[in-house]
């Protein structure tokens, strides 16, 4: 399939052909789900901790004599019960990541590109580079594209000026292909492609 492609000062540079192994599949949710649970699994932490009875710095000592108290019978004063005791199954240090077929993987990224395409959030411009490294000056080129929430994917090597000029822009992303991921692609709403970007693309996934 073709789609226009244009440059950062909105002009049309001709046409590219998209590959529909890549670009074309019906975008499923399901796959695309699997992975962006993975990702996010792998982004936390899991450095929540509470201290349990074994670790409480308070004496092992028995609170008190067994018999002729009136009171129950207790041992430590470590235990969940009493105040400044051990947390009872509280949170500890973990591994929250699980596996994910390196082919799921691949699969979803096609599935969000489609997506991408199929609602007409697919942008493709010559290429990502420009002539200094202003912030107004491209804001306003892409005030002018109408893009306010977008991610850029480069080539494999970025412009240095591109990259200067869009980090203080609110609300755009700029990667390398190498980068490129499902759920980057997501939580932004358009997705702007070099051609470099969408031939190393298609090298790696077709």
């Amino acid at each position: 399939m073709d789609i226009a492609v244009s440059t950062l000062a909105g002009k049309e540079s001709g046409k590219v052909s998209l590959s529909e192994t890549v670009f074309g599949l019906e975008p499923r949710q399901d796959i695309i789900q699997r992975v962006v649970r993975w990702q996010l699994a792998k982004k936390q932490q899991g450095t929540h901790k509470t201290l349990g009875r074994s670790e409480v710095n308070r004496t092992g000592a028995k609170m008190y004599k067994q018999k002729g108290t009136g009171k129950a019978r207790h041992h430590s004063a470590r235990a969940p019960q009493f105040r400044g005791g051990g947390k009872a199954h509280g949170p500890v240090v973990r591994d929250h990541s699980h596996s994910m077929p390196k082919k799921i993987r691949s699969l979803a990224l096609k599935h969000a590109l489609s997506a991408k395409l199929a609602s007409e959030d697919l942008i493709i411009l010559d290429e990502l580079a420009a002539k200094e490294a202003k912030t107004k000056t491209l804001s306003g080129s892409l005030d002018k594209m109408g893009i306010k929430n977008a991610l850029f994917i480069g080539g494999a090597e970025l412009d240095a000026n591109f990259k200067l000029a869009a980090q203080n822009i609110p609300n755009i992303d700029v990667l390398p292909v190498q980068g490129i991921n499902v759920y980057d692609i997501l939580r932004r709403g358009k997705l702007v492609l070099s051609k470099d970007a969408v031939a190393a693309l298609e090298e790696r996934l077709a």
